[in-house]
């Protein structure tokens, strides 16, 4: 390999990295290579590659100062270095070199230019004025191992049907467990694409998956879920998201995808007059798409139910979430047991919040219960312990 120090090199950050990477493994087929400024145009006209629903198109175009300098310098043949946090990510042999309009690749990506939208503003930052174009070899790039898991997960049990979920379970909630357990009773294997976003509005991605893995490990039959990481870069942005998540799904070895009704980029495009959505626009994706249905908690029902089958009105349903369930879990509040399972808001709790207490051991005997042992107890377990004092029901 040319080394970068005499080469051209352009600057990419993770979001690009991780979309070349999905690109290589063949997880956004259709999509097989860097489009040109032929390619691109058809696919804005149609919305189609190799009569395969894709709806923009798929480029490479940095942005910043440094980058349009080089690109301006480059030729058909050359070679060009991709640069990641500094150390070289990929070679690529320059085959286009065409003028894009940023704004109108956002509204292609979003469905809007609004700079109010926090997407638009980051996305926007990132994208420069020149899409670069040719074959390129990521350095060091080991196939998908990801694949080969689930793979190895359908040949244990000879599963028949493997169905998928997109979640960021930011955090782990009731709803997230219902809609788990409703795509399990219809399928063989399950596959959890866990989201992993770039930004630090997020529980962390390994708490997030420590959360999940103790779900299944003990309330799910664990060989027929399989949790994949995806980075959740700016191509499964606005709303064409549900169309890259189930291509990413098919390429993954995925028959179905359940999503959720309150699905952001389905809730864009739904009519309840017409049931349409932005399902209705797939074409030549053989996946199937199911939309689940929507869950709450009912003060009158007095558990978790679909607003399909609850007759009580908004009025006694009280909607999961997720941001406001974190923002308790951030003020170092228990989530009531109806929205969390208690097991996990300890975990998350101890986590995000380590330390807390001066002195936890005496806090502990102090409050609690026991049976004379002295033994040593963590943060988790004094949560596990407050929940219990907060469900005693002779005093309330």
């Amino acid at each position: 390999m040319t080394s970068s120090r005499k080469s051209k090199t352009l600057l990419i950050d993770q979001e690009a990295a991780s979309a070349l990477e999905l690109l290589k493994d063949s997880l956004l087929y259709p999509v097989m290579k860097l489009m040109g400024e032929k390619e691109s145009e058809e696919v804005l006209k149609t919305s189609l590659v190799k009569d395969k629903t894709f709806p923009f198109p798929f480029i490479l175009a940095p942005s910043g100062k440094t980058n349009a300098k080089v690109i301006a310098s480059l030729q058909k043949g050359d070679e060009v270095i991709l640069l990641l946090h500094d150390k070289e990510f990929a070679t690529l042999k320059v085959d286009d070199i065409f003028k894009i309009n940023p704004k109108e690749r956002i509204k292609h990506i979003y469905g809007t230019d609004d700079l109010s939208h926090p997407g638009v503003k980051s996305t926007l930052k990132r994208i420069g004025d020149f899409a670069i174009s040719g074959e390129y070899d990521i350095v060091n790039h080991a196939p998908s191992q990801n694949k080969k898991k689930i793979q190895e997960a359908k040949d244990r049990i000879s599963a028949k049907h493997t169905s998928s979920i997109v979640m960021a379970a930011n955090p782990l909630h009731r709803a997230h467990e219902r809609l788990i357990r409703q795509a399990l009773d219809s399928t063989d294997l399950l596959v959890i694409f866990l989201l992993k976003p770039y930004d630090t509005k997020n529980i962390s991605y390994e708490i997030r998956k420590e959360s999940l893995d103790f779900f299944i490990n003990n309330f799910l039959p664990k060989n027929r879920v399989v949790v994949v990481p995806l980075e959740n870069s700016y191509i499964f942005a606005g709303y064409n998201e549900i169309i890259i998540d189930a291509i990413v799904a098919k390429n993954y070895g995925c028959d179905r995808l359940t999503i959720g009704r309150n699905h952001a980029g389905l809730g864009m495009f739904y009519d309840s007059n017409s049931n349409k959505s932005i399902i209705d626009k797939v074409v030549g994706i053989d996946i199937e798409i199911s939309i689940s249905s929507e869950f709450v908690y009912c003060d009158r029902c007095t558990t978790l139910v679909s607003t399909n089958t609850c007759p009580h009105g908004k009025h006694h349903q009280i909607s999961y979430h997720a941001d406001s369930i974190l923002e308790i879990l951030e003020a170092g509040l228990l989530p009531p047991a109806v929205l969390m399972r208690k097991e996990i808001s300890a975990f998350l709790l101890s986590k995000l919040l380590p330390d807390r207490f001066k002195n936890l051991e005496k806090l502990y005997y102090d409050t609690f219960s026991f049976e004379g042992l002295l033994e040593e107890h963590d943060e988790k377990d004094f949560y596990l312990e407050l929940m219990k004092l907060y469900q005693t029901t002779s005093l309330t």
